[in-house]
């Protein structure tokens, strides 16, 4: 078994790894803050998301590396458009509308930057993928603390809020 994986053990493979370790850590950074508002879309949602989105782009990598010089065309743009489309169609899936009121808004949106730091992640852009999910737990949960503490949200005002954001 250790045979069959021996030509793939190299320092990339290593280095890839760790895109795909650390995509998946902040992922559920903001994955646990959903889950733990009880929104549907929570930690393993995140975290399969960014990792998915750091897989194809170390794919994608790889493969402008072994066909570079070939009669294959290979546009790096284009594999991130197709992420970036499929996160949004999955993000968009938490997003309802039912009677008058849109919910889902925040975790969509939450969904849509998982995707985006595992792209991150798997070009290897680590501190623009920690900034982005810094700065998604600030508004996450700073601008709730604010919408509180100075616009002195009520208790039910503030749950109507989670309610339309539960999906």
């Amino acid at each position: 078994m250790i045979e069959f994986f021996a030509d793939q053990m190299d320092p990339n493979t290593l280095r890839a790894t760790l895109r795909i370790v650390l995509a998946l850590v902040l992922a559920g950074i903001i994955g646990l803050d959903r889950e733990i508002g009880g929104h549907t879309a929570g930690l393993r949602t995140h975290m399969v998301v960014s990792v998915g989105a750091c897989l194809v782009t170390l794919l994608m990598i790889r493969m402008t590396s072994q066909f570079s010089g070939e009669s294959i065309r290979i546009d790096p743009v284009r594999v991130i458009e197709a992420v970036t489309s499929g996160v949004a169609f999955l993000a968009a899936g938490a997003i309802i509308q039912a009677r008058g009121r849109v919910r889902g808004l925040t975790t969509g949106g939450s969904l849509w930057i998982a995707g985006v730091s595992g792209l991150a992640c798997g070009l290897g852009e680590y501190l623009l993928a920690v900034i982005a999910v810094i700065s998604t737990m600030l508004v996450l949960r700073g601008v709730k603390w604010i919408e509180h503490k100075w616009l002195k949200k009520t208790n039910a005002d503030q749950d109507d809020a989670d309610q339309d954001d539960r999906c």
